[in-house]
């Protein structure tokens, strides 16, 4: 036993034990818990002893007080956690009343944004909702009558002796229930099941797959690797690398980003930087104009671009590019959108993997997140991504040399893109239609899970929501014009059959459908209509051991599994929406919103840079920032929205529609449901007021 004051203290004084046999008890101090110790009145005195009888009395008056001091002191902490709980809740509940009084919903569009869509999807919710008030308080009515009875043989049984129109009306609605309503719930129920089953049959297989990579050590090896002291030689072995960075009135990240591409370690004569620049914003483009400019004074070659008419958005940005005449003197060209801070040695671990694989098309990079700890939002963001790459990519990439490009942090053979066609501006996921189509011409892809680029995640739900749009309705788009191609192309019938099953409809279709309708639609209506049952593995076991899987490549996350797995439902509707615009090429499905930036780096690279180009920047490449401190200072010329937390109304209303549908299954008996219901409706009414991301005073 570690020695303690307490039993210093004791054996000082010559007590060390109680007389009658008692228990003394030693208290170890072990800043910051406390903790008590029992121990045998034999090991502390020996029977008969001065200690063991003259000082009894002593001994338990010093244990009595030692005891009292420690609850004490538990009583502290725990008051200290309940006060810090409710300053937690106090602050939630300030934030709400706030998004309340300020009445900003997201009815508010944005300039050429269409809300037909949104609009009618959040009418027909309101209208589900209505109706589940209703069916609760007739429940409730019936439950109190003892009419709560829903097997067919007792219903008549039931209702017989009693009167009313009320009791009427509810063994007719009881029978309809019965006969028209729960068979086709069930049917609905039992299909959105299997297919809950196949996709998560699909999820189990990419992470065995991910586990023999591990376990087996398989990783792309480049041919130049061995000899590389040869590719070091001189700058005419280093191939010519055009690096092309898009961007859009990203103010906050251009000058981090350029700096980081114009410091890759590459012969500066083999490589040429294009800043294509889009903003509309004329302040903006004149700092990425100086920002290039700088960059020019300290001999790299670097070229600022900018479109007036913004046709295509980033395909058309990337496809105007391309057509310039000096790219035919280059063989790979990088893209890296404003926010991806790329390590110096990024072209030397990426480009080498294409020597001597001629049919080698396109080499990705996986993602790091600079700001991944900044809110509950972006821990929830990097566990959904570390799957992505950490498993989806990485093993589609070993197993079958194709995934969809991230459009970004990539290096892509010139040949590869011509030959697919170019860059499209038919859908807003030009990064996976060039994927698509380069996939069916023969070319193959490489991932590197070991070469990383750093980047932001969406700070804010706002932000993030319209992201996951684009993400989601762009692949339908994509599927609907490019099937009879799949059809027709020459490639083998399981690359066929990946493409469209895996790739397209379980991954892109079936994943957010079942998501939305299993989880927000139908367990909900079975809390009305218990007669159609969904399995209480459907709804805790199976999404609970998904997470687990999901959460592996990111085991720092565990403690966030519960808040992930409810986020995930909550943005079921966001994607279940993104997917039918994109499915019905509805008028949301083309609508294009540049990410958020806040401008966050990794303190290492600044650093970094600001070491190696301190000299440079005193001699006189600095911007200016006289002019800078002007335009700053000057309110009239800051044309920069503001930022406003908003109320979601689609996500308030399925929360109210779950946690009626909570108090329903009270009435039923069923835990586990009503569990579910109630931390999913709580998730939902959590998003909806705009609690989880970025917080805006």
């Amino acid at each position: 036993m570690a020695p303690s004051w307490w039993g210093r203290d004791a054996r000082a004084n010559g007590v060390s034990g109680i007389g009658g046999g008692g228990t003394p008890v030693v208290v170890k101090m072990e800043n910051p818990n406390w903790s008590i110790s029992e121990v045998a009145a034999s090991e502390v005195a020996a029977p008969g002893s001065p200690a063991g009888t003259g000082g009894g009395k002593a001994g338990r008056g010093k244990n009595a007080r030692q005891i009292t001091w420690v609850l004490l002191l538990r009583a502290h902490r725990a008051a200290g956690r309940l006060t810090g709980a409710a300053s937690a809740a106090l602050a939630v509940a300030a934030a709400a009343r706030r998004r309340v009084a300020a009445g900003r919903t997201d009815s508010d569009a944005a300039p050429g944004e269409s809300t037909a869509l949104r609009t009618r999807f959040y009418g027909c919710i309101r209208v589900f909702l209505f109706l589940s008030l209703l069916l609760l308080a007739v429940e409730v009515a019936a439950y109190l009558q003892g009419w709560h009875l829903s097997l067919e043989e007792e219903v008549d049984a039931g209702l017989q002796a009693v009167d009313g129109l009320f009791a009427a009306a509810y063994a007719a609605w009881m029978r309809a229930r019965l006969d028209y309503l729960a068979p086709p719930l069930q049917f609905l129920t039992n299909a959105c099941v299997v297919l809950f089953l196949v996709q998560s049959v699909d999820r189990i297989v990419l992470c065995l797959g991910c586990f023999w990579i591990r376990l087996k050590g398989i990783k792309p090896v480049p041919l130049a690797a061995a000899d590389k002291e040869d590719v070091e030689a001189g700058p005419e072995d280093f191939p010519m690398v055009l690096v092309q960075m898009p961007m859009c009135n990203e103010r906050e990240v251009y000058q981090q980003s350029i700096g980081a591409v114009c410091s890759l370690d590459w012969p500066r004569s083999n490589f040429l930087v294009q800043v294509l620049d889009d903003s509309d914003d004329a302040t903006t483009s004149a700092l990425i104009k100086e920002e290039v400019e700088k960059w020019q004074r300290e001999g790299v070659r670097i070229v600022y671009r900018h479109r007036v008419i913004r046709d295509g958005y980033k395909a058309g940005n990337l496809k105007s590019a391309m057509n310039c005449s000096y790219v035919k003197d280059y063989e790979f060209v990088v893209i890296f959108d404003a926010d991806f801070q790329p390590q110096a040695d990024f072209l030397k671990r990426t480009v080498p993997h294409f020597k001597g694989k001629d049919d080698v098309g396109l080499v990705q990079a996986r993602w790091s997140f600079v700001n991944k700890d900044e809110n509950l939002l972006t821990r929830l963001q990097n566990i959904n991504l570390c799957f992505h790459f950490e498993v989806e990519q990485q093993v589609n990439g070993a197993f079958l040399n194709f995934f969809g490009f991230n459009g970004t942090a990539g290096v892509w053979r010139i040949k590869a893109l011509e030959e697919s066609g170019g860059w499209m501006e038919r859908t807003t996921v030009e990064d996976m239609d060039i994927a698509v189509r380069a996939h069916l011409k023969g070319w193959k892809f490489l991932f590197l899970n070991d070469v990383e680029c750093q980047c932001e995640l969406p700070e804010s739900y706002e932000a993030y929501r319209k992201q996951q749009h684009r993400w989601h309705s762009g692949p339908m788009q994509l599927f609907r014009l490019c099937f009879v191609d799949i059809i027709k192309s020459k490639i083998g019938f399981w690359k066929k059959f990946n493409l469209i099953f895996l790739f397209f409809l379980l991954r892109k279709l079936i994943l957010p459908f079942y998501s939305f309708t299993l989880f927000c639609v139908i367990l909900p209506m079975t809390m009305f209509v218990p007669e159609a049952e969904l399995p209480a593995w459907v709804v805790c076991y199976i999404p609970a051991t998904m997470s687990i899987l999901n959460i592996l490549p990111a085991p720092k996350s565990f403690p966030f599994i519960v808040p992930y797995l409810l986020f995930e439902n909550t943005m079921s509707v966001t994607k279940f929406n993104a997917m039918i615009s994109g499915l019905f090429q509805l008028g949301s499905a083309y609508e294009w919103v540049v990410t958020k930036k806040s401008g966050r780096s990794s303190e290492g690279d600044l650093l970094a840079l600001v070491e190696k180009h301190s000299k440079q920047q005193r001699v006189g490449s600095a911007p200016n920032l006289d002019t800078l401190t002007k335009e700053e200072s000057n309110p009239k010329k800051d044309t920069k929205k503001k930022k406003h937390n908003r109320i979601y109304r689609k996500e308030l209303a399925l929360s109210f529609l779950l946690l009626t549908a909570a108090a329903r299954s009270l009435l039923s008996a069923q835990g586990i449901h009503f569990y579910f219901l109630l931390f999913q409706g709580v998730s939902f009414l959590v998003v909806g007021l705009d609690l989880i991301g970025e917080q805006v005073d």
